[in-house]
This record gives structure tokens, sequence and C-alpha cells, in this order.
């Protein structure tokens, strides 16, 4: 007699079930956590590209299992935030489809002629869809009664007061309508959110991420004067309920509001196919242009009859869409190429630009890596760009427009001396890189070792930032890192001045003094040796377990360690041979005790103990978490996948790691099938 639980698990339709309805279950949760801290919380931890593709394929899932409850396809927004009163949409506001290329454009309007049995091309609307925070606002008799935000799209929240307080929003209007009601987006422009943060940051308070960001949490204030001194502004490009509506197109709606007295989205008719490439070429091209924010185009169908003929999905309308940019690029233009210094010496160019939103955050500045890379790309001043980020990873520029630049442009030219200290530069054997040669007697070098010294996975001392430490480096405080622990003797001083006072002053007493005992890999890692990072220092005090073994050690014993080369090796010896360093070592030590280095102890019946892992793709905690995690099993966290990889670890957006793990042959696992061989 067969085994119904054995056929079920040979059945590879009921397995790809299982998996997939765990998948979905997975992302239900991860989305509903995700729109919280977007429309609640005003602090998304994932860019818009991301959240996309998750929420595409949830509803790809929940189609496919269409038994399974909907809690992605019918879903608009999150819930209202307590402490506002809640309002009752008169008519729900739904959020829009997205396509993302040309081809599921095409496939938008072939929809639309299927769904109406025609084959005709009907005018369309052509709007940048602006990153911003929807409202509506309800006007009886004229006067504005009722403002909310979006909410879960039935129910929003009473924003009617923080609405007045946007400089130039109607809070009457002369109008021949008994009812009516106007939705649309209120935004900061790029300019005034730059001036925004910076106030923020003289306050010493978090900055805003970027202008939707800023914008949405200025709006939903619970405190309207709060709101009044944000720099808010508002576009219209919709309505809700109205009492005798007269208008028969969508680009009448505009007319109509501009009449009243509204601030109404700019458009582009198109009545062909090729038109709305068009507008989104032209948009997409020059947004970086714009006043604010734009991360896509909409496209409506313009004639109301039709609108009303198409009607709507559960989640969408049919005769409107959101032509997405492609994710994580923006394009802008080059106002300066700035050279920096870093700690090491290297020269490194810097392009700055006009402030564009990136990935969900405002960035100005893009890494040129190398003067090679300058000339190979032939990045100029005044130069358009498009540029890419991913992660909190500095932007790098991906194209120049090299036909919109102006004809008395001229090729930027590598400098001869640092430009701070204005020592020779040189190049180091075959190294692609320029160097001062000044070492830390060049100020750039020097600041830059001390923040290094400070930072999170080094002393992380409380209260000594990138500015304090400028401060301090300026006035002759602090020279090399011993002198930190010698800060106390300049306190009376440091009282008068302003943005201290004695609180501040005692607290960073405090912060210093607490970090006078360190653990030996901090320090190691402190110290700034060319190449060691956190994960080489931790090696070399697993390894040695004092200070005394690892400045006495040699080029032959170092490369006998796995993960130390010959190069790393070589950098690790040398630095401790100078006499400078050895001179600043020495007072330093005066200063400090290191703690005991205890061995962790190693789970030898682990699945992963003596394996190698590769971790790759975004995981639910921090990669750092999963490694230290491994580690504790006795694994050995790899790089990159070769044949001696045992498993890769995998998240969303595993790129090239997990490709060539298949083709390897070599075992991947998700985060549940860690848990399962774990608990093994």
């Amino acid at each position: 007699m067969k085994n119904k639980e054995t056929d079920l698990f040979n059945n590879p339709e009921m397995e790809q079930k299982i998996l997939d309805l765990q998948e979905l279950k997975d992302l239900q949760k991860k989305l509903l956590q995700y729109d919280e801290e977007y429309y609640n919380n005003d602090a998304p931890t994932i860019s818009d590209s991301e959240y996309d593709k998750l929420k595409r394929r949830a509803i790809e899932l929940e189609e496919k299992y269409f038994d399974f409850p909907k809690l992605v396809s019918k879903k608009v927004g999150a819930k209202v935030k307590s402490g506002f009163a809640k309002v009752k949409h008169t008519t729900p506001m739904i959020s829009l489809d997205n396509v993302f290329d040309r081809e599921e454009l095409l496939d938008f309007i072939t929809k639309i002629k299927r769904y109406l049995k025609v084959d005709t091309f009907y005018e369309m609307v052509a709007e940048p869809k602006i990153d911003g925070l929807s409202f509506s606002a309800l006007y009886v008799d004229g006067k504005l009664v009722q403002g909310a935000t979006r909410g879960d799209g039935e129910t929003g929240e009473d924003i009617t007061k923080n609405l007045l307080q946007i400089k130039g929003f109607p809070e009457s209007i002369k109008s021949p309508y008994k009812s009516i009601e106007i939705r649309g987006e209120v935004y900061i422009d790029k300019k005034d959110f730059e001036k925004l943060n910076k106030q923020v940051e003289e306050q010493g308070k978090k900055l805003f991420a970027n202008p939707r960001n800023a914008a949405a949490g200025s709006l939903r204030q619970l405190n309207p004067e709060i709101t009044k001194q944000r720099p808010l502004k508002y576009l219209v490009y919709t309505w809700g309920k109205v009492e005798n509506q007269d208008w028969k197109t969508q680009e009448g709606f505009y007319k109509k509001a501009e009449k009243l007295g509204f601030n109404v989205q700019k458009h582009i008719l198109c009545d062909n196919f090729e038109k709305l490439n068009s507008a989104y070429d032209f948009l997409f091209s020059n947004r970086a242009g714009m006043d604010y924010d734009i991360d896509g185009v909409v496209f409506k169908v313009n004639n109301l009859d039709v609108q009303s003929e198409l009607g709507f999905t559960a989640r969408a309308p049919r005769w409107a869409v959101a032509y997405k940019f492609p994710p994580e690029l923006a394009i802008t233009r080059v106002k300066n190429i700035r050279v920096q210094v870093g700690r090491t010496g290297v020269l490194t160019p810097v392009a700055e630009f006009e402030p564009v939103n990136v990935g969900g955050a405002l960035v100005s500045n893009a890494t040129l890596h190398n003067f090679d890379e300058i000339k190979r790309k032939d990045i100029r001043v005044g130069d358009y760009v498009s540029i890419a980020r991913s992660g909190d990873v500095i932007p790098k520029v991906i194209e120049v427009f090299k036909d919109r630049r102006d004809k008395y442009s001229h090729e930027f030219e590598a400098p001869h001396n640092c430009p701070v200290c204005g020592s020779d530069v040189v190049s180091v054997d075959d190294q692609v890189g320029l160097y001062c040669v000044n070492g830390l007697s060049c100020p750039a070098q020097a600041t830059e070792e001390l923040k290094h010294f400070v930072s999170r996975d080094a002393f992380d001392i409380d209260g000594l930032g990138e500015k304090q430490i400028e401060l301090f480096y300026n006035k002759g405080w602090i020279k090399n890192v011993a002198d930190i622990f010698e800060l106390e003797k300049h306190f009376d001083e440091l009282r008068t001045m302003e943005g201290f006072g004695d609180k501040s002053v005692e607290n960073l007493r405090d912060a210093i003094n607490e970090k006078r005992t360190i653990d030996l890999y901090r320090l190691v890692y402190g110290l700034g040796i060319v190449g060691v990072g956190i994960v080489s220092a931790k090696i070399l005090a697993k390894t040695f377990k004092t200070f005394e073994k690892i400045r006495e050690v040699t080029v032959n014993e170092l490369i006998t360690i796995d993960g130390i080369g010959e190069v790393m090796a070589g950098d690790i010896v040398a630095f401790f041979k100078d006499e400078h360093n050895e001179k600043v070592i020495n007072k330093l030590l005066g200063f400090l005790t290191i703690k005991e280095v205890i061995e962790e102890q190693i789970d030898t019946s682990s699945p992963f103990y003596g394996k190698t892992v590769v971790i790759t793709g975004t995981l639910s905690k921090s990669r750092d978490y999963f490694k230290n995690m491994l580690e504790k099993l006795g694994a050995k966290i790899g790089s990159s996948v070769s044949s001696k990889t045992d498993y890769v670890l995998y998240g969303e957006d595993a790129g090239s790691k997990l490709i060539k793990a298949k083709e390897l042959g070599v075992k991947i696992i998700s985060e549940n099938e860690l848990d399962v061989l774990i608990k093994s």
C-alpha cells in the first residue's frame, strides 16, 4: 500500500506549490513591514526598485494561487498613524500598476484595446511621477473642510490644518461646485531640501535621507507649527468626488484646477505609441534639471468616457499606468571635480554634481576612482552624466552624454602636487593611483587617520566625529592618535567654545576614558595599517593573542596564516618598523589596557565546522550577523565562489556569486535552509 505522505513529497507540482506558498508568506510579511516603514515611519529601509521587485513577485504568486489570501495585490499604502483622526475617503485613493520597459508599456496599451475590442489608440496624457506624499482636499461651498493622506486607500489621516501650513495652498476657492475633492502630491524641491538638511545638521539632528521622506515627515506632524516651518509645496493631478463635474478630459481637469487657483501638474499629450516613448525619454533625460524629484512617468487615457468604460481592476485603474525609471539610476550635471586625499595618501578624484535622488537618497558626489578612469571615460566639468548607486556605496558615473557637452569644455588634468599640503605626488610601482609623499605630515592624511582610529569598528569614541577631529587637529590639540587620550588638558578652553558646554565636555571625557580598555583587534584595526581591515585585524588578534607578538612578527610568520598574503604581510611589518609609528604606538600604549583574547567555543558537531561559506544577496539581518553566527559554528567565510566553496548562503538580489555556485554545483542554501541545517 502506498504511503500518502511519501507520494505528496514525490510530487514535483505539490513540492513547488509548498515552496511557492512559503515564499509568498515570507514576501507578504516583508512587504507589510516595508509598507509600515515607508508610509507610517517615513523611513524606508530598501530602495523603490527593490520594493517593486518584491511586490511584483508577490502579486505574481497571489495570482497563481488564487485561494491564498491577497495581502499584496489588493493592498494600497498602510494603516493610518496613531495620533491622527481617521478620514474615510469618498472614493478610494488607489495606486497604479507599474511597467518597467517599453515592451510592458506596449502590453498595457494592447490590454486597453483588447478590453474595449478596438484597434484605436486613445489619446493619453503623460505626467512626471512626483516622489512625494499623496493628499486629498475636500472643498464645500468653496471652503477647505477636510484634508487627508492616502493611508490604506480607503481611510487616511486628517491633515486639514497641516495642508493650510503649505505656502500658497488655497483655504478657499471661487468654486462653481457645491463640493469638489482635489487630489495631488506634497513634496519638497531639491534646493529647499538642501537648505533644510543644512538647518537640521546645524541643530545636531539626524539628516533626512531624501526629499520624499522629508516631505512625508513634515506633512504628517501632529503639531501643525512644525509643518509650517518646512518648505513644503504641492501639485494637483486628479480629483475625487465632485458635484456637477463639467470637464470631459484629463487635460480639461488641469485647466479647471488651475483656474480655481491650484498649482497643477505639468503634462504632455500623446496621440500615438511613439509619442508615449518620446515623452518618457524627454522626462527621463531632463529630470536632473527639474525642481523636484520624479521616479517615472504616469500615462493616463485623456478621455473620461473611455476611462469610465475601462474601469478598474481589484487594485488599480485599467486606464492609467506608471512607467518607472530604471532602478538606482539618475542623470545630473558635473559641477566640479575635486581631489581628496585619503589616510594612506592616495589621491582620489570625486565628481561634485547637482544633487539628485538615486536609489532613495539625495546624493551630490560620485567617486571617479582614479585619474585613468577619468581619462578613459573622458569625464569633464559641465558634462551631463548618468549615475548609479548600490546600497550605501558612494555613487559612480555610468555614462557621459557627450552630445550635450559644452564646446568650450576641456579635459581634466591630474594634479602634480597634493591639493592639501602641496607636496609632490607620485605613482607607486605599477599601481594606477597617485600618492602624496608627505605621509602623516600632510593634514589630510593625518586627520583621516584620526577619523579612522575613532570609527565604529575601531575605538568607537562617541562625540569624536569628523567635525570634532578636524577642529581639534586644526587647533593643534590632536596631532596623532595618542593625543586623543591627553585631550582633557584642553577641556577648560573647549567649554568656552560655541557648541560645547559642561555636559557635552563631560560626555566626551567619559567616552574617551571608556576606551582606555580596548579589544586587541580594535587596536590593531584602529592603527590604520595599509590593507588590514576588520577581518584581518581579528585574524591577527586571534592568532598572536598579544600586541607585543604582533609588533614583532615577521613576513614569513604572517604568510603562513590563511587570509594574509605576501603584500599585506610586508605592509604590516613595515608599519611597525617605521620610526614615527613606533614613537606614537609607545605613547599610546601608556594610556591603554588591552583586553585578554578569549578563545570562542566552536561547535565541532555543526554541519558547518571546517566548511567554507560564501554569503551573497540581501538577507533579513546584516551580513555581519550571519558571518559571526557561521564562524561560531566553525565555518570559514569566503569572499568568492570556487570549487573549494562548500556552501553559498543567498538572499534577495543574489547575483553572479549565486550563478557561479550553480555552475560549479556548489550547495546553495536560503535562510530557512540554514535554520534547518543548524537545528539538525
